[in-house]
């Protein structure tokens, strides 16, 4: 954490801020600009509240956005966007426009993570879509005959070539070092693709057999460290729903 000459003349960051993170730091010169704290992670909290926009955080010193107005979330547009949302898998042929999957990806990359890690990344598949997933139903083929001894699940499948994509236009795999994270980063990017009449697929079966697979791991140049954490279809639906799945009840206990 860095902070410019005279941060400390506000007394109200001092109190919200100073106080709490970095209460073992003594200021030494107040003249010019120090580094505060060496050993934070970094979570940008100090630089959000700053009414001097006096502090920044090395190796984040760009990307901040000014808030101009208060964002307030309407709770029935969220609860009916879960309510009614489906797996999709049967897409159009209609191409997702690039600045549409940018913008998918930017949800992945502003979501929060467990320590502040940010150890979500993303591959995007478009013209190696096919053969990537040729190479995931080539696996599943290879072990069906074993799954179908023990799961009836796996009995009522029948793996064909469009077994894992369902001929969408775009896959991403996202990956990251705590799983946590990465479906977190999932979960707000599909908020994202809802709002431009997307449909999303959560590959739980590509996401296995690509984690499972060292040709798919290496094909996908996956870091040491990471694991694919969810992997999205995504493309137009190409059916309509007309109303809500059935759900059980709420199983609740308050304590």
């Amino acid at each position: 954490m860095f902070m410019a000459p005279g941060a400390m003349d506000t007394e109200m960051f001092h109190e919200n801020m100073l106080e709490s993170t970095a209460q073992r730091t003594k200021y030494m010169d107040l003249d010019k600009a120090i580094t505060v704290l060496t050993d934070c992670i970094r979570c940008g909290h100090c630089t959000a509240v700053c009414p001097k926009e006096a502090i920044s955080v090395i190796g984040f010193e760009k990307g901040q956005i000014e808030k101009t107005e208060k964002v307030r979330l309407d709770t029935d547009v969220v609860l009916n966007t879960i309510r009614f949302r489906r797996s999709i898998r049967n897409f159009k042929k209609t191409e997702i426009p690039k600045e549409i999957i940018e913008q998918i990806l930017e949800a992945g990359r502003l979501t929060h993570t467990a320590k502040n890690m940010q150890d979500v990344s993303f591959v995007v598949l478009n013209s190696e879509k096919d053969r990537m997933e040729k190479m995931a139903v080539k696996m599943f083929r290879a072990v069906k005959p074993f799954a179908d001894l023990f799961s009836q699940v796996a009995r009522n499948n029948e793996i064909n070539d469009s077994f894992f994509f369902f001929n969408a236009p775009v896959v991403i795999v996202i990956m990251a070092k705590n799983e946590a994270n990465g479906v977190l980063a999932a979960q707000n990017m599909e908020f994202v693709a809802e709002t431009y009449g997307l449909g999303v697929l959560y590959s739980g079966f590509f996401t296995t057999a690509a984690n499972i697979s060292r040709k798919i791991r290496k094909a996908l140049a996956i870091s040491k460290g990471k694991k694919i954490a969810m992997t999205l279809v995504l493309g137009y639906p190409n059916v309509k729903y007309l109303r809500s799945a059935p759900r059980k009840e709420l199983d609740v206990r308050y304590m």
